[in-house]
């Protein structure tokens, strides 16, 4: 099981906080270090305010050198796919091709109206990410030398010179995410190098892993997607720590626990993560929520990593 360490700095973190998790968890010997892509806190007042995932990952591309950088995920309301095709073709340039690619549709309308981004009906968002996907793949697969064009209902490319490319070849790995049916599914099979299963009850995950299964069998793909899931994290030494750490974020261990939280002692947290793998997940993106306990990040890479 490789092990990703995953913040949500629209809760309250600073870029200098970021940086310093993501240069811990590569001292560490994470597999990746991974951020969510919002704009609005969703409890507390989210200071000092947020911060740009690609601009983010840009300056730590720079600030790190071995682990994995990527979004769970980015929200494509938020930007133009030509536009986020060259931010993250860059972002991949700069960190010598460490870059993972999260999009997902977007669906926390409260942060739209913080900052004047239009948020279309559920529909129309699962259609723009489908366009947007097709558009930020096929951009980065032109071959050098010949044009891109796309004709589709939200977005029209004509006679793009797909540049600049990113390092990785054939292109950064796109993970695809979520608990939907029907759609999720299908545009994993098409699109995905990675599915993941966000915060879901472990008997859960299984089912999910499956549909995607049939969906790729469906279009006749053979070379399946990794399955991965994310999960919060919240160890300590005893008893005693995971409460305060529980009590840091605003979170109940037993709570967390039947959620399919990564909780308690290490050994409790290794029968959770085994139980993961048997799921059929070979990456665990720990949901990191107190960026400041960086003891939190070293404890489980040593006490809980090593196990595994």
């Amino acid at each position: 099981m490789r092990l990703v360490i995953f913040t949500e700095p629209q809760q309250g973190a600073s870029y200098d906080d970021l940086r310093r998790v993501a240069q811990t968890a590569e001292n560490s010997g994470y597999d990746g270090f991974f951020r969510s892509d919002h704009f609005v806190s969703m409890g507390g007042d989210g200071r000092p305010g947020p911060t740009d995932a690609w601009l983010t990952l840009a300056g730590l591309a720079l600030q790190t050198s071995r682990i994995r950088l990527g979004t769970l995920v980015s929200s494509a309301t938020f930007r133009l796919p030509g536009p986020l095709a060259i931010a993250v073709a860059q972002a991949d340039a700069m960190s010598n091709g460490r870059i993972e690619f999260g999009l997902g549709g977007g669906w926390f309308e409260a942060e739209h109206a913080a900052y004047g981004i239009p948020f279309p009906p559920q529909g129309e968002r699962f259609d723009r990410l489908e366009e947007q996907l097709e558009i930020i793949t096929g951009l980065w697969d032109t071959p050098a030398g010949h044009t891109y064009d796309f004709h589709g209902k939200h977005y029209q490319l004509s006679d793009s010179p797909a540049l600049p490319k990113p390092v990785q070849s054939p292109r950064p790995p796109v993970i695809v995410g979520g608990h939907g049916k029907r759609r999720t599914p299908a545009l994993a099979a098409r699109f995905a190098d990675e599915f993941n299963v966000p915060f879901a009850k472990i008997a859960d995950a299984a089912p999910t892993f499956d549909r995607v299964r049939a969906a790729c069998e469906a279009l006749g793909r053979t070379s399946l997607p990794a399955f991965s899931a994310a999960a919060v994290l919240c160890v300590g030494r005893d008893d005693a720590e995971v409460r305060r750490r529980a009590a840091a974020i605003g979170r109940e261990a037993d709570e967390m626990r039947a959620n399919g939280g990564i909780v308690g002692t290490p050994g409790e947290a290794v029968e959770t993560i085994q139980r993961y793998a048997e799921a059929g997940a070979t990456r665990l993106f720990l949901q990191t929520m107190d960026v400041s306990d960086l003891d939190h990040v070293e404890f489980v890479a040593g006490e809980v990593a090593r196990q595994l």
